[in-house]
């Protein structure tokens, strides 16, 4: 399904906001002060850098482990950023992982660094939109996206996309900032600079777009207080060590990140927003 011209615009200032051309070269610099180097890091050293979602490494587990997947699946990860959770999947459960997200320096540096570890047969990337997936009817067993939806606003589009490439019954995973309460978002977030380029929405939002879509619903769980303890554990692992690490999501963020943290940190401790799993189902037929 070919994105709408008015949509371009928009996809293009996402982009934009994700943008960070020297990225190779900060990890590259993070790493070398932790002792490592392409040629001996590991994907699980690159894990507080690579998994730019709420909760990290064990957040993506969680979610994966809810897709039953199997070896030598091939599986969507939509909006793979620089690729942590498909390089994750792929080292983990034996799969074929395809990311596709709209920055090109994400997939640039998501390429990159499946070379580094090894995965590059295994953990693939390309640069495109969520809303015109550049791949053909019933290619995948399992898809999921991992705090992507923030930025979309056509949520049916999106969920109807991801049915299109998914074969009949496999599971779509949505891991997602989603708005809980009453009130307004404070700008600066990870995901937005303004308000312009937030589309966080209700998980009812969410789930009407997945029933349009041709999927029905398998699991909810609302993961607001996992993301208050998630947050109050990294002030105080930084507090304890003087500042942040020398590899960390700050680096991804850039230098208004620690801005961004406390107005997602506000929003969650006011109940205005969280982070939702919803687990879907394509419907055979």
């Amino acid at each position: 399904m070919p994105a709408s011209s008015s949509a371009e615009p928009r996809q293009q200032e996402v982009a934009a906001h994700y943008r960070l051309p020297d990225l190779v070269s900060v990890i590259r610099t993070g790493l070398a002060a932790l002792g490592k180097t392409p040629e001996n890091v590991t994907p699980e050293d690159l894990a507080p850098v690579e998994e730019f979602h709420i909760g990290g490494r064990p957040a993506t587990k969680e979610v994966l482990d809810q897709l039953h997947l199997k070896t030598g699946w091939h599986v969507l990860d939509i909006g793979s950023g620089i690729g942590g959770p498909a390089r994750f999947a792929a080292h983990e459960y034996g799969v074929r992982v395809t990311g596709i997200d709209l920055t090109p320096d994400y997939v640039e540096t998501a390429a990159t660094l499946a070379r580094w570890v090894g995965l590059a047969d295994r953990a693939t990337f390309r640069q495109g939109s969520a809303t015109a997936l550049p791949f053909t009817q019933s290619s995948f067993d399992a898809a999921y996206m991992l705090h992507v939806g923030m930025n979309i606003d056509d949520k049916e589009t999106l969920c109807r996309e991801a049915a299109r490439v998914l074969r009949p019954g496999a599971l779509f995973a949505i891991y997602d900032v989603m708005r809980l309460g009453e009130g307004a978002i404070t700008f600066p977030v990870p995901w937005a600079a303004h308000e312009g380029l937030s589309s966080v929405a209700t998980p009812d939002v969410y789930k009407e777009a997945l029933q349009l879509a041709g999927f029905e619903l398998v699991a909810e769980r609302n993961r607001r207080d996992f993301a208050i303890a998630f947050f109050d554990a990294m002030r105080a692992k930084i507090e304890a060590a003087g500042g942040p690490p020398p590899l960390g999501l700050h680096q991804v963020m850039g230098p208004d990140a620690r801005a961004k943290i406390g107005n997602v940190v506000a929003g969650l401790k006011a109940g205005t927003m969280g982070p939702v799993e919803l687990i879907a189902r394509k419907r055979a037929g």
